[in-house]
């Protein structure tokens, strides 16, 4: 099997929507404990995905539940995108913020309090897999690798899988592809680049 984007994408796309919904609550529970051993600091700002349901991403909703309880002086913050430009905005989600799901079916936020990509402290990221080197594959719209960008140099971004990683390096990603400090399965939390050891 090749290791690049196109065909990691089009691989773990069919093994996630083949989960059992037993298998996948399974998956997330167990996710949701790992969760529960990161060291996220004191952090501010939160950037946290809500999930696209059709799709079987992780399901972001009971980890912020947990958070809220975990980092009660802690604000979560969604974005909402804008696919024809790549852009995204940031928004405080609290009990006041009204959620929309937009054309691909990710729950987003009509408006609120914004925030900068460099006030936050910790990013919760989306993806379908990764590799040993920290390396993501997202659904290739590159609008995650854009918005890191844009963060501290210090931020920490945690990619959230159901699936541990590649056995093989992805073969095509590239020095613009923004890295992950940490990833969480349901087995075990992945560090990179010394970020957290």
């Amino acid at each position: 099997m090749t290791h690049n984007k196109q065909d990691i994408r089009k691989a773990y796309l069919t093994r996630r929507k083949a989960l059992s919904p037993e298998e996948a609550l399974r998956l997330n529970a167990s996710l949701l404990a790992r969760c529960r051993s990161l060291e996220l600091g004191n952090p501010v700002y939160i950037h946290l995905f809500l999930p696209i349901a059709a799709k079987k991403e992780v399901d972001t909703w009971p980890l912020a539940d947990w958070l809220r309880k975990a980092f009660p002086a802690a604000k979560l913050v969604l974005s909402r995108s804008f696919i024809a430009t790549g852009d995204m905005q940031h928004f405080v989600w609290d009990e006041s913020t009204m959620l929309t799901e937009n054309a691909l079916g990710i729950p987003e936020p009509d408006s609120g309090q914004r925030i900068r990509p460099d006030q936050l402290d910790v990013v919760f990221v989306p993806m379908l897999a990764f590799d040993s080197r920290g390396h993501r594959v997202g659904y290739g719209k590159g609008m995650y690798d854009g918005f890191l960008r844009q963060c501290r140099p210090d931020i920490k971004t945690v990619g959230l899988s159901l699936f541990g990683p590649l056995e093989e390096p992805i073969s095509d990603a590239w020095e613009g592809d923004v890295t992950l400090s940490a990833a969480v399965t349901p087995e075990k939390v992945y560090y990179f680049n010394d970020s957290n050891e």
